[in-house]
């Protein structure tokens, strides 16, 4: 089993900490020149490149902000001014809770922050990368566990947004599939991460822990891993699906 992708243009939104972080360099290590999309950490982003400039490999760190659509195209346009005029694997990790809120306590701008970030996010940048993926390339989509389970108290709205990841994921499959380009998603569960460090209590992650299978969070390797091996040959007959990484917290 190959996961080589010597040669493939790689962009990764979200990509400068966390599981972005985690992607952007094992995408690179399998090969890929990378480009790591941030917001408005652009040192944590410069130091993922260097870590895998410093390696031998080929990235570049481009500012923009996922949820408009202007910046989108910019960035398309920046990915293969970049290193050429293919992309070849998209990784869409951007996102966020925000805040955890019952819905009742939520205005209209918050519910569409959620739903553009987690969701709209996704769509705009699948559209501004598909017509320049060959065959062979391949999506993979960030959704989580609350797509199944309807997340933790006050996470209802990310919830149906990562569930709303889930079914895009899945219609893209069907519609990119006569052009030979896979589309997948994984859906973490509990992984240690700054999103569960602010907005998760120590006691509460350690009681999820504890119910896995494994009886541990997950690390943005976990994911990682799981990323490439979509995003590579190696799962050239794998599309349309969500690659469960909980630890057997939930089973789909």
């Amino acid at each position: 089993m190959s996961t080589d992708l010597t040669g493939r243009v790689a962009l990764v939104t979200g990509g400068a900490r966390d599981i972005g972080r985690a992607v952007s360099i094992g995408l690179a290590r399998a090969g890929a020149a990378v480009v790591v999309n941030y917001y408005d950490n652009p040192e944590d982003a410069a130091g993922v490149v260097r870590e895998i400039s410093e390696s031998g490999g080929r990235a570049v760190a481009v500012q923009a902000d996922v949820t408009s659509v202007a910046a989108v195209e910019r960035l398309v346009a920046e990915a293969r001014r970049a290193f050429g005029e293919e992309l070849h694997v998209v990784v869409n990790n951007a996102g966020g809770l925000v805040a955890r809120k019952r819905l009742v306590e939520m205005d209209d701008a918050f519910i569409d922050l959620l739903l553009t970030l987690n969701f709209k996010s996704v769509a705009y940048v699948c559209r501004a990368a598909i017509p320049f993926m060959p065959a062979g390339s391949a999506i993979v989509n960030l959704a989580s566990l609350a797509a199944h389970d309807g997340g933790g108290p006050g996470a209802t709205m990310y919830a149906a947004a990562k569930g709303a990841v889930l079914t895009l994921t899945r219609g893209l499959a069907k519609e990119l599939g006569p052009q030979r380009v896979r589309v997948n998603c994984v859906s973490p569960g509990m992984i240690n991460t700054t999103f569960h460090n602010t907005f998760t209590k120590p006691e509460a992650r350690a009681a999820t822990a504890a119910r896995t299978c494994l009886g541990r969070e997950g690390e943005a390797a976990d994911v990682a891993n799981a990323i490439v091996f979509l995003a590579s040959d190696a799962a050239a007959y794998v599309t349309g699906e969500s690659l469960e990484i909980n630890g057997g917290l939930y089973f789909v």
